[in-house]
């Protein structure tokens, strides 16, 4: 597995990692947007990194599908002071879903050395302070914005166009000073992309492996499982966990998701299994 290189300290991946998911908006697709309860949201991180998270990843703004983008001062008011605290008290790295460049800024300040990007440096100025900062940086695939990306996404060939994006993502953030280590890259299932979009991706998984980078995948709760098992938004644990296994046993190394305890001990069997001597 290639090295992760966060701050300069090479985050271990010889094992699968776990991101929890910390919502700060009002209008989660999965019901879980914590604001603007801060108590129940330093509670949530709290809570995470006791079962087990390898990192927290705070959000401000919704990107579920047809959700409307928020100002710059809406996106920091609801961040910045959960952030505050919970770097001043969580061990785990810190990472900041966002993809504006200003409040990618204030949270590296604050202790974030994360920038998860779902626009893959679509703000240029994300790449710089990455380069500056030595920041982990996630490079993400997406068709659209989260307003348009499910209108009938298209593609000749998803594996090969998506993979040609972020080699092209990983090229542009290395010419603003980005080390190649520092990124890991996520292929962006559900972000336009239909049902057979996503599990053409996750069943190709190994080809992205190509682009010598870690592989993230966001699959928890997420539309693909509803459609395959008909069941709502919090009914689709095992789904979750079905499809995050598979996606570690075809070459990913990290997996964001809102149940983490759960996740974990699935990953700790798939781990044993994937590990095991192969002679008698």
């Amino acid at each position: 597995m290639p090295d992760w290189l966060i701050k300069d300290k090479v985050f271990d991946l010889t094992r699968p990692r776990i991101m929890g998911i910390l919502n700060l908006t009002p209008d989660s697709f999965s019901g879980d947007g914590l604001y603007p309860d801060r108590q129940k949201a330093f509670e949530r991180a709290f809570l995470m990194e006791e079962e087990g998270a390898d990192i927290i990843d705070i959000g401000a703004e919704s990107t579920r599908p047809g959700s409307p983008t928020v100002s710059e001062s809406e996106e920091l008011k609801r961040l910045m002071p959960v952030l505050e605290k919970i770097c001043a008290k969580i061990r785990i790295p810190i990472s900041v879903d966002t993809n504006k460049s200003k409040v990618a800024a204030e949270a590296l300040k604050t202790g974030a050395t994360i920038i998860n990007d779902i626009t893959a440096g679509g703000d240029r100025r994300i790449l710089e302070l990455a380069a500056e900062n030595k920041a982990g940086l996630v490079l993400m695939h997406m068709q659209g914005t989260p307003a348009t990306m499910q209108e009938n996404p298209s593609y000749r060939n998803v594996i090969a166009e998506i993979s040609q994006f972020l080699a092209e993502r990983i090229a542009e953030a290395k010419k603003y000073g980005v080390s190649e280590k520092q990124i890991v890259i996520d292929p962006g299932v559900g972000f336009g992309k239909t049902l057979e979009h996503n599990l053409t991706i996750l069943k190709n998984l190994d080809y992205f492996a190509k682009l010598s980078r870690p592989i993230l995948v966001g699959l928890s709760r997420k539309g693909f499982i509803g459609q395959i098992t008909g069941l709502g938004v919090n009914e689709r644990l095992e789904g979750t966990i079905a499809a995050v296994v598979a996606a570690y046993l075809s070459g990913s190394a990290i997996f964001r998701v809102h149940d983490v305890k759960a996740v974990k001990r699935a990953l700790a069997i798939a781990e044993a299994i994937k590990n095991a001597n192969s002679g008698n």
